[in-house]
């Protein structure tokens, strides 16, 4: 997974996922793009960042269940619209958090699941019932794919558990486009 340079490959195989020749005019653009990641001090990591720029800002088709959020979106579902979003703060986790699991840590809970939904990433799309998909795009797990509900947060990816697919963006999509359920793994 290279989330500084963009692989022919993968940008194909996004295409290819999407149906998209890059000359709908879905795609957002450059300009647009450098414009984003100069509003919110983040550069966002590649191919995801080639994907929106040239390919598509957002998608009907999926994934996820309710289709590919364009890069400055919220889910219907999202709640509190009031909530600041820092995406230049880095994402707080780098393990799977189960947070009605941890009652040792529950004073600390509500404000780690604020960070978790707010720093570091654009949300992807939905499952729906708050199930989210979301971009790490700032901190250690800038690239990864984590999937955020009311009840958890997890990465997604082989080297994780739960999945056989390839971990970031691309693996994400391809594993959707194969018609694999998200969690695989035995």
């Amino acid at each position: 997974m290279d989330i500084d340079q963009a692989d022919p490959a993968e940008l194909a195989a996004l295409r290819a996922a999407f149906d998209v020749d890059g000359g709908d005019g879905s795609a957002l653009g450059w300009e647009a793009v450098h414009a984003f990641e100069a509003d919110h001090g983040i550069v966002l990591p590649e191919p995801y960042r080639t994907f929106v720029a040239e390919i598509t800002d957002g998608s009907y088709s999926g994934p996820p269940e309710y289709g590919l959020l364009p890069v400055a979106e919220l889910p219907d579902d999202w709640g509190d619209d009031d909530r600041e979003r820092d995406l230049s703060k880095p994402f707080p986790l780098a393990a799977a958090w189960m947070w009605e699991e941890e009652s040792d840590r529950a004073e600390d809970a509500d404000e780690i699941f604020e960070q978790v939904c707010n720093h570091g990433t654009v949300v992807l799309g939905t499952d729906g019932c708050a199930m989210n998909w979301h971009l790490v795009v700032a901190g250690p797990h800038r690239g990864h794919v984590w999937l955020i509900t009311d009840v958890g947060a997890a990465p997604f990816g082989e080297r994780f558990g739960f999945t056989t697919a390839e971990p970031g963006f691309a693996g994400w999509v391809q594993h959707w486009a194969a018609n694999k359920p998200w969690y695989d793994a035995e």
